[in-house]
């Protein structure tokens, strides 16, 4: 999957992929589920979405750094109090427990989606 913006990729290990998906469905899929985004569904988890955001988020590193510290699709200003964060852990419990590492693990289960379902990840309700 996309580690970051220049190119660089990185081979996720089964372990990660496990724990990824565990962490993404306990933490992101009561609102993610499948890819989709239940608050806007015109932005979902998909690569092109993903891609067109500001700053991208189609890579390891940006999507780490959109659950940290999360800006508006256009990057103009911070959703931290409506979006769950690192940053707003005290208002979101799910998030307070997450590491770097757990971070890293969730981004990659979200790039990796599409290679293994394609257009049903993101694909909202008529695959759901």
């Amino acid at each position: 999957v996309p580690l970051e913006s220049s190119g660089r990729t990185v081979i996720l290990t089964p372990e990660q992929v496990k724990r990824g998906k565990r962490l993404f469905n306990n933490s992101c899929a009561i609102c993610h589920n499948g890819g989709i985004t239940k608050t806007n569904p015109n932005i979902g988890l998909d690569p092109e979405s993903l891609g067109l955001a500001t700053p991208q988020r189609d890579t390891i590193e940006g999507l780490v750094d959109y659950m940290k510290d999360p800006t508006s699709y256009d990057g103009a200003e911070s959703i931290s109090e409506l979006h769950p964060s690192i940053k707003s852990a005290e208002i979101f419990p799910k998030m307070r427990n997450l590491t770097d590492e757990d971070l890293f693990t969730i981004a990659g289960h979200i790039l990796l989606q599409p290679k293994i379902v394609s257009e049903k990840w993101g694909g909202g309700k008529i695959y759901y």
